[in-house]
């Protein structure tokens, strides 16, 4: 891949999509939708997430997903909301967070509104990103960090087979203040194809005609199929 001289010039699906999931980037029509999955969600994300206690109206919701679709577009931060593919419905977010363009690096990060929980859902949205991330963004990197308390968030990584790297100690500060240790996750060229043999996948970039010379920063779809 020749690296752009911008990362705002580098070419990132518009959206990747599986037989169940569509992950986008956040539009400011999304709100009140990402609004009611944080209401429902409050109990189950605050001892992970320091974030959700600030948006508590409609407006505070627009005002989040004006901001991610922006670094979206900057490739500052690459968040995305998961989305059902049957009916549209927000069921959380995503996101190869932390791009280092220059190491091609990145970190997922996850969380589910509490009615999804326990369909799969974000282990589908990992392996997704994670397929992008190696066959279209040349990624040296990819890592989860979690609490090890965190048991949904960490047997994610331990159900798809990504290499445990570490188990960091006095790591960071959850939202209360306590300190917390971390697990550190991470998956390199070396370990992908391993990883989608044991998935089973089928990849294919649908991309439209450029037209006028121009490169489009967010092309076409990322399509993914699993042999399951």
């Amino acid at each position: 891949m020749t690296d752009p001289r911008h990362p705002s010039l580098i070419c990132v699906p518009g959206e990747i999509r599986s037989a169940r999931l569509l992950l986008r980037p956040l539009q400011e029509a999304d709100a009140e939708q990402v609004l009611e999955a944080l209401q429902e969600s409050r109990e189950h994300l605050a001892p992970w997430l320091s974030w959700p206690p600030k948006v508590q109206d409609l407006d505070d919701a627009r005002d989040l997903c004006i901001r991610w679709a922006a670094k979206w577009s900057l490739r500052t931060d690459l968040g995305i909301g998961i989305f059902s593919t049957a009916d549209g419905r927000f069921l959380g977010a995503t996101g190869l967070h932390d791009p280092n363009w220059d190491l091609r690096a990145f970190e997922i990060g996850y969380w589910l509104r509490t009615s999804a929980v326990g369909a799969g859902y974000v282990s589908e949205a990992v392996q997704l990103q994670t397929v992008v991330a190696f066959e279209v963004l040349d990624a040296r990197r990819v890592e989860i960090r979690c609490d090890p308390h965190n048991l949904h968030s960490r047997r994610v990584p331990e159900r798809l087979g990504i290499p445990l790297e570490g188990h960091l100690r006095n790591a960071w500060l959850d939202p209360l203040g306590n300190v917390r240790d971390t697990l550190v996750f991470a998956a390199t060229p070396q370990d992908y194809p391993r990883l989608r043999d044991a998935w089973q996948v089928t990849s294919v970039w649908v991309r439209p005609p450029v037209e006028g010379g121009l490169r489009t920063a967010g092309l076409g779809h990322f399509q993914v199929a699993f042999a399951r």
